[in-house]
């Protein structure tokens, strides 16, 4: 799989928005966003008046850097949202969403997706009592995320266990600091969704 080796910094400053890429980091106040906020490059902060396709791709870019799909990958989510019931936007980021790299982020166990990501291929987690290695794997409705017992031990997950809980924990999972353990409670919806996505250009961009 092909994997972005610049400055996650930078595509922060590309969609001019922080994407928090780097997880704690982006939280304070030496994040190199606030200081720079402008398109990386010599011609950063000129910027130009951008076309709507423009616009709809450089959404298509900011989702992609959000969850951190390749093409490929993101066409194939819109393709089968597009296929199933309901807004097609809407379904693309409820698939987004179900990505077990991305569930380990919204149950505060990693403070980036990245982070998870690394986790997951590392094979630090199972899914009702099997390991999974596979950062795309999607949750169902009812599937029980652990970390591993002999995984247990290690540095960042005893840490972790003397963490108090997140407040930001979406509604539709959740996860026990102590047992290390947690579960798809519910489906994600648009209204969990925090990210500033406009999804229905995304939709528009590949409708053409």
């Amino acid at each position: 799989m092909a994997k972005y080796t610049d400055a996650k910094c930078r595509l922060c400053r590309r969609e001019g928005m922080k994407l928090f890429l780097k997880g704690d980091k982006c939280y304070k106040n030496n994040c190199p966003f606030a200081k720079r906020p402008v398109a990386p490059g010599q011609h950063g902060a000129g910027r130009k008046k951008v076309s709507e396709y423009g616009l709809q791709l450089r959404e298509k870019q900011k989702t992609k850097r959000i969850y951190g799909v390749l093409e490929g990958q993101f066409r194939e989510y819109y393709e089968r949202a597009d296929r199933m019931k309901g807004i097609t936007g809407e379904n693309m980021l409820s698939l987004l969403e179900r990505r077990l790299d991305n569930v380990i982020f919204r149950m505060g166990i990693a403070s980036s997706r990245s982070q998870a990501r690394q986790f997951v291929t590392h094979a630090h987690f199972t899914v009702n009592g099997k390991a999974v290695d596979i950062a795309s794997y999607e949750v169902k409705l009812g599937d029980e995320i652990a970390v591993k017992e002999n995984k247990k031990d290690n540095k960042y997950f005893t840490q972790l266990k003397q963490t108090a809980k997140s407040g930001t924990m979406p509604k539709w999972v959740e996860f026990d600091n102590e047992t290390l353990k947690g579960k798809v409670i519910a489906l994600p919806t648009r209204e969990d969704i925090d990210s500033q996505i406009a999804e229905h250009m995304i939709v528009e961009l590949y409708s053409k």
